[in-house]
């Protein structure tokens, strides 16, 4: 799992009996150093199937490959990535290196 922020949302024109119900939001993942709050994060950006009901900036849990799909099995689903949680805090202090 892996954190991230929801930065934007996917709008569709035409419903597909293969998509869920749900959202398509766009995510940015963070790294060590914008948990830490020393930058904005990575400049990856996924779109991620949520059905949780995440809003633009909030910090969500998102999983990706294969455990992305498994909570849909058998059915087959069009994405990669879902909104495993919506996160209120995170508490990250980096251990310092010692010189």
């Amino acid at each position: 799992m892996r954190v991230s922020r929801v930065i934007g949302k996917v709008t569709l024109n035409r419903q597909l009996d293969e998509v869920l119900p749900g959202s398509y939001l766009v995510v940015r993942t963070l790294n060590r150093g914008s948990l830490a709050g020393e930058n904005a994060g990575n400049d990856e950006t996924l779109v991620m199937y949520d059905c949780l009901g995440a809003r633009e900036g909030d910090l969500v849990g998102m999983v990706e490959g294969r455990e992305a799909t498994a909570p849909f099995w058998p059915v087959k689903v069009p994405f990669d990535s879902y909104n495993a949680c919506i996160l209120d805090t995170v508490n990250f202090q980096p251990i310092l290196k010692v010189t």
